[in-house]
């Protein structure tokens, strides 16, 4: 027998062991029950989960075997109950780190994990152990309501601010600020996250708070869960209160598994130490798998799902480029897959061109780009993008007359990943891991969207001493020697960006990117050297706004007044566009330089909150993206378009459009032909060229889609036919016939 002391220590375990099991079935067998069965049943056995004693197999464990990356969640499509059950199931190697944190072992990713067969220490248990995936703090789909705290500095550091990779505003003001900051020093403090339902936690994930001026970070905190919000259990390691150690310096997360799944509604962060510099701030993402309930609320609310059978999951530079070769079998004869230069690792910049005459210039047929992952951790463009190609491809087999004519009236050319050895940075660690700025940069340490040739200064200097249009024209402003000089700091994803964009006439481009919710058009500098913010519109700027509230408007959130900024920013104010400049400046900028250098029109459409959002996040955000992609190339044939030829009917290269109060002129390709955007309206346009008379006409923009046509024939002056003759004879005088020689020396002795 054992001492009175053991025999009730035993009795615990062996009651606890039964009411876990009891537990478990429960939980299969009222799945379909609402939430409030739950509690009241687990809640009457005071039971939440259940740790299993020092040599006691636990319920929830498993087998050895590779720990599942965060960023590897592919959706079943079977029930909505499965999927609940299924998310995330896809297995990588990840390596420990310091601290309980977790690295992902890239080349681990995207393998499907088998499920565990072995029973080995776990008795009649044989549950997989989820990854689950993020919440939602991060990505806004946990709400504001539904984050609570113990107290809080002020408004600006409360509650609704510890989220992951939330942003503070430039000066720190009262209402954004960048985390959860507690009122008092003590380790009473707590942050609560509610999830509506019954959970699955898994792990917690810290940061510091983000601040350009204070350094606070917590370094090791406590995690428990309730189902009611009064009644609190601590989560152990065995018998004793389990302490996670939390972050070493604020902007680099830190990801912590609990030893055991939890299941409950309500978890809380409880805060033991901190940095002894700073105070008790946090920015916080949880992991869990919602149980299955299909009648609960908000969880209706908030789930959107594609029909759309599209390859959903992060792709390393391999699998990218496995990808668009399949796509590129499927459909060979719209497709092309061509590279445009090299990474500064030597990884190739490919694109892939959607046309029904691959690899061929139309004439009169506009020239279209995507661009995206420019900073390599903005990694939701790059794949939307990929599906773009998918959908695409599968929707023109399929006979979808929208897709077909826009294969067959567009030449399309779609580049995923301007970056690509700043992408394979962040995609190593993951999503929930890699922070807010780790692969933004190219491998030298350069940010490629603002590493073109500030031409917005050459262009006003010129205009200031009254240079334009004789001296400096108005459009194709020339790139300076300075910047064209091998030693110069260029990137060379920049450098084969413009060799990309000079030899190609696009008209209309979009470089998606991430971080927020909005579509930024140029100028993206200020005119006023020191300003960080004015408005500086160019002379497009009402086209500019359409272009950009076409894709904001058809976007799901964009535009939704009613959803919550992503950091400090209410973007839907504007109808979820700005002049880039008004919202900061940014010399040097991708978008700058194309309308300056070239006849493109270039904007930037920032796709989502989170840079990098987890996979199970991608279906959800194709839906929110797919029409605005769609929407924003049919723009292209907006306007007018003709050709431009000599009385002989030559297309006349490199022949300047002029719009009559538009201070900003296009040129003709290379055979002739031309693209001008424009709103419906009427317009005075004139053609002319070097040698050439310049011919005007009025050209009218209706309001259906369909660029105007609208074409000169131009002829020659006097004045370069004279100089073309005296050319071609080598500027010598014409010989002429001797009896005509013959005759001039009487008529001037006659004459004098």
């Amino acid at each position: 027998m054992f001492p009175p002391a053991q025999r009730g220590s035993r009795c615990t375990l062996l009651a606890l062991s039964l009411l876990g099991l009891l537990g478990l079935l429960l939980d299969v067998s009222h799945g379909h029950e609402d939430e409030d069965y739950y509690m009241q049943e687990l809640l009457s056995r005071e039971l939440y989960y259940r740790v299993p004693g020092p040599e006691e197999p636990s319920p929830f464990s498993e087998a050895p075997e590779p720990r599942a990356s965060l960023k590897t969640a592919k959706k079943d499509p079977g029930d909505q109950r499965e999927k609940a059950r299924q998310t995330d199931k896809v297995a990588s190697d990840a390596k420990a780190v310091k601290s309980g944190s977790k690295k992902v072992d890239k080349n681990k990713k995207g393998g499907l994990k088998t499920p565990n067969s072995s029973n080995e220490g776990e008795g009649q248990y044989k549950s997989e152990r989820e990854e689950c995936p993020p919440m939602g703090l991060e990505t806004l789909k946990i709400d504001d309501f539904q984050l609570h705290a113990s107290t809080m500095r002020r408004y600006g550091l409360g509650a609704h601010r510890g989220r992951l990779n939330i942003q503070a505003g430039l000066y720190e003001d009262e209402f954004y600020d960048g985390g959860w900051c507690a009122g008092r020093m003590d380790p009473l403090q707590w942050f609560e996250v509610d999830a509506r339902r019954l959970t699955k936690f898994t792990g917690v994930i810290t940061q510091g708070r983000s601040s350009l001026w204070s350094s606070d970070w917590v370094t090791s905190y406590k995690v428990l869960v309730s189902n009611d919000s009064h009644t609190w259990v601590t989560v152990k390691n065995g018998t004793e209160d389990m302490i996670f150690i939390g972050n070493k310096e604020k902007e680099i997360p830190v990801l912590n598994e609990l030893p055991v799944p939890v299941v409950a509604r309500y978890i809380r962060v409880n805060p033991r130490s901190w940095f002894k510099s700073g105070s008790i701030c946090m920015r916080v993402e949880i992991l869990g798998c919602p149980m299955p309930d299909p009648n609960n609320y908000y969880h209706r609310r908030n789930e959107i799902t594609t029909t759309d059978n599209l390859d959903f999951k992060h792709h390393s530079y391999k699998e990218m480029r496995q990808l668009m070769k399949i796509v590129n079998e499927m459909c060979p004869n719209i497709t092309r897959i061509y590279n445009i230069g090299k990474s500064h690792n030597g990884l190739k910049l490919y694109a892939i061109e959607i046309s029904d005459n691959p690899g061929e210039h139309e004439l009169g047929e506009p020239e279209f780009r995507y661009t995206a992952g420019s900073h390599g951790n903005e990694v939701l463009g790059r794949e939307l993008l990929l599906l773009l190609m998918q959908f695409m491809c599968q929707e023109y087999l399929s006979g979808n007359p929208r897709i077909r004519h826009l294969v067959e009236e567009t030449r399309i050319h779609l580049l995923p990943s301007v970056n690509p050895d700043g992408y394979e940075k962040a995609f190593e660690v993951g999503s929930e891991l890699g922070g807010w700025s780790l692969g933004r940069w190219s491998q030298d340490g350069l940010d490629i969207h603002h590493n073109f040739p500030d031409l917005n200064s050459i262009l006003w200097e010129a205009e200031a001493k009254n240079w334009v249009p004789r001296k400096v024209q108005n459009h194709h402003v020339p790139i300076p020697e300075w910047y064209q000089m091998k030693n110069a700091t260029v990137a060379m994803e920049t450098r084969a960006l413009i060799a990309w964009m000079e030899k190609i006439p696009f008209v209309l481009g979009g470089n998606l990117q991430g971080g927020e919710l909005v579509v930024t058009f140029p100028f993206d500098m200020t005119r006023p050297q020191g300003k960080t913010r004015e408005q500086t519109p160019t002379p497009d700027d009402h086209v500019f706004r359409w272009l950009a509230f076409s894709y904001a408007s058809t976007h799901r959130l964009m535009t939704d007044a009613s959803r919550r900024v992503c950091h400090t920013e209410d973007f839907a104010k504007e109808d979820g566009t700005i002049n880039g400049a008004s919202w900061h400046t940014a010399p040097g900028s991708m978008n700058d330089f194309s309308y300056l250098h070239t006849n493109c029109f270039e904007l930037s459409m920032y796709v989502g909150c989170d840079k990098f959002p987890h996979e199970s996040e991608l279906p959800e955000e194709w839906e929110n993206n797919r029409e605005s992609l769609l929407v924003f190339m049919e723009q292209v044939h907006r306007g007018i378009k003709g050709m431009v030829r000599d009385t002989q009917g030559r297309g006349i290269a490199n022949a300047i459009i002029s719009v009559e109060g538009i201070n900003h002129d296009i040129r003709t390709a290379s055979d002739g032909d031309y693209w001008r955007l424009l709103n419906p309206g009427e317009y005075k346009v004139t053609a002319r060229a070097d040698g050439y008379t310049p011919t005007s006409k009025v050209c009218e923009v209706g309001y259906e889609m369909g660029a105007t046509r609208c074409d000169f024939v131009i002829t020659r002056t006097n004045l370069s036919r004279i100089k073309e003759i005296m050319e071609k004879f080598g500027k010598q005088p014409i010989n002429l016939p001797a009896r005509q020689l013959q005759h001039r020396p009487r008529q001037r002795r006659l004459g004098t």
